[in-house]
């Protein structure tokens, strides 16, 4: 430094120092980098304005996508219950089983073709993860259709749909099959919670229940009529969720939760089963093609049994067929045959066309009426008003009916409930069919008055037969269980409808139409009836056979109606065919729901007492 200074004060040029080309390139680079970062940071903040002034939902929509869902609150369909709290229909938590191809088809190739070359690949050359992995997927898609009890070729077809997210594979399975479907842990495929309809009494009640369809909406019976009251309403709720599905924050509601509603039938299920077990029994035996049973409580109009044959077990489909779960004691309609009788006297008694004391003369045994022959099994001589219903006289009560005027007796029959329905609101009811017209052949009337050209259902029959029970009130028929008393009607007086039951009681007699209807200890009031089957250009060689009556006589409790449809064979009488299932019914009905047995002197004077 001290040469250097020396050199300078005596005026020596030293060499100047060149500029490196080196720091000119950093000045540049600098530069050039300071210039990117600026922009980057402009566009970050140009894209950052933009999202939050000019677009501000954007990042939201797209927070909301990862994290809001809709949960459901799964309302299940109420319960069925008989009056004593017996469950008829439950509703039990079962799974639904879907897929979705989208996905399976992303993870593993799935044809039928190409599962059986992964099979062939994989047994060759087990060595290979990858391949003992493919051998071990091959394995699983096979055993899912085992259990789901599905085609592997339909699974397969399934598969294929290329813009698919979501396909039902089976549903209303067990929490078995579903743990097991966990277990093979196959891509895709999942299960969604819902609702299966469980009826614990079979085949007994499949007719008045009906059932529902795989979605818990009812399709038939009571299941379908009262569709609204049972099914209640799934609830919605939009939520937050972490990322492990777990719900942080309740948004909003989207739909409120409706529990839904448990019916109480009037159904007694002991009577019931009795009930089912007779007619299945009957009909069996007497080879008949089907049959219905109606008991009904006189005083209430509550019905404390309905039962059909042929049925089915609503539990298993596979037995489903629509012929076995008709409700035939409310859609089958039938010529009741001489079961009117009580009605038409009953009739007469009302317009003052007879008294009950008077002797009608049936002699010989037939009679021309219009120029067609009417008459009796064989000649009954003179008889009184019982007599005619004991022996069922069709002489007797064609005198009778030929005294009203068609209208007279047309208003009887409609007061007795004929020609409409009982107001039961089950779906698929029939009204029979009472023809009202201005002009009657004297024929016409006498037929009609013992049971031929009209119809009706077993229903309508037990009912016209509980007015003559209540002393000729006639309740509302219900299927529900009355929770408070009910008002009823008086169609009929109620001294004639006294007067008509004490008759009636000799038809079980030794000597009357059905002494296999009588029950031991108590007294019965009855009528049988025996029709031929209509058919194309007249009446055919089927019969229907009929039993209608009251117990006990002395104060009726409980009407019950059989209807046993083309039993085959020489006894087809109702007599012999339907009068021992009413017995048999009537029996269990009287001892289960604790009637006093008749006091053989007691007479019917249960209007009287009360």
């Amino acid at each position: 430094m001290k040469i250097r200074r020396n050199l300078k004060r005596q005026k020596i040029k030293l060499p100047t120092r060149k500029k490196s080309v080196y720091g000119t390139f950093s000045s540049g680079r600098y530069i050039f980098v300071s210039i990117l970062v600026a922009a980057i940071a402009v566009l970050l903040i140009s894209r950052l304005a933009y999202l939050q002034v000019i677009e501000p939902e954007y990042l939201t929509n797209e927070a909301d996508k990862r994290s809001l869902r809709v949960t459901k609150s799964v309302a299940h369909r109420g319960n069925i219950e008989d009056r004593n709290g017996e469950e008829l229909a439950v509703s039990v938590p079962a799974y639904a089983i879907w897929v979705d191809p989208k996905v399976v088809k992303e993870e593993f190739a799935f044809s039928k073709q190409e599962y059986l070359e992964s099979v062939v690949v994989s047994t060759k050359t087990g060595k290979e993860t990858h391949q003992k992995q493919l051998f071990n997927e091959s394995k699983k898609w096979p055993a899912l259709a085992e259990v789901l009890d599905i085609e592997f070729d339909k699974l397969a077809e399934i598969m294929q749909k290329p813009h698919a997210r979501f396909v039902y594979l089976k549903r209303q399975v067990n929490q078995q099959i579903v743990e097991y479907i966990k277990e093979l842990r196959l891509p895709g495929v999942s299960e969604q919670l819902e609702s299966h309809r469980f009826y614990p009494t079979g085949e007994i009640n499949a007719n008045i229940l009906g059932l529902t369809d795989l979605d818990s909406q009812g399709i038939e019976g009571i299941e379908k009529s009262y569709n609204d009251y049972l099914q209640g309403q799934t609830g919605k709720k939009r939520v937050r969720q972490d990322r492990l599905g777990n719900v942080i924050d309740n948004i909003e509601i989207l739909k409120v939760k409706k529990a839904a509603g448990n019916l109480q039938l009037s159904i007694d299920q002991r009577i019931q089963a009795v009930a089912y077990s007779e007619l299945k029994r009957a009909v069996k035996i007497n080879d008949a093609t089907s049959g219905s049973i109606v008991v009904l409580d006189v005083n209430t109009g509550e019905i404390y049994a309905m039962v059909n044959y042929p049925s089915f077990n609503p539990n298993d489909r596979n037995q489903y067929q629509p012929y076995k779960l008709r409700n035939r004691a409310i859609t089958d309609t039938f010529e009741p045959g001489s079961t009117v009788k009580p009605l038409v006297v009953s009739s007469a008694l009302i317009y003052k066309k007879t008294d009950v004391d008077e002797v009608i003369d049936t002699s010989p045994g037939w009679m021309h009426i219009g120029g067609r022959r009417v008459r009796d099994g064989h000649n009954l001589g003179k008889i009184d008003l019982a007599m005619i219903l004991k022996k069922s006289s069709n002489i007797g009560v064609s005198k009778l009916a030929l005294r009203l005027q068609p209208d007279q007796l047309q208003q009887t029959f409609a007061d007795f409930g004929f020609g409409d329905d009982t107001g039961i609101g089950l779906v698929g009811e029939s009204a029979g069919r009472l023809p009202i017209r201005r002009r009657w052949s004297d024929f016409e009337l006498a037929t009609m008055s013992f049971g031929y050209g009209i119809t009706t259902t077993t229903l309508q029959l037990a009912k016209a037969y509980a007015i003559l029970g209540s002393g000729g009130i006639d309740y509302p028929t219900s299927i529900l269980k009355n929770s408070t008393p009910v008002q009823g009607e008086q169609v009929i007086p109620n001294h004639i409808a006294r007067e008509v039951v004490e008759m009636m009681e000799g038809v079980s007699e030794k000597g009357g139409t059905a002494p296999k209807a009588k029950v031991e200890g108590y007294r019965i009031a009855g009528k049988t009836g025996t029709s031929r089957k209509a058919e194309a250009g007249g009446y055919g060689d089927d019969y229907v056979a009929v039993f209608a009556g009251l117990a006990p006589a002395s104060k009726p409790r409980f009407a019950i109606a059989v209807m046993i449809n083309e039993p085959q064979g020489d006894r087809y009488y109702a007599g012999d065919v339907a009068a021992p299932v009413f017995s048999s019914v009537m029996k269990s009905t009287l001892l289960l729901s604790h009637v006093r047995p008749d006091d053989d002197n007691d007479r019917y004077t249960y209007l009287e007492s009360n």
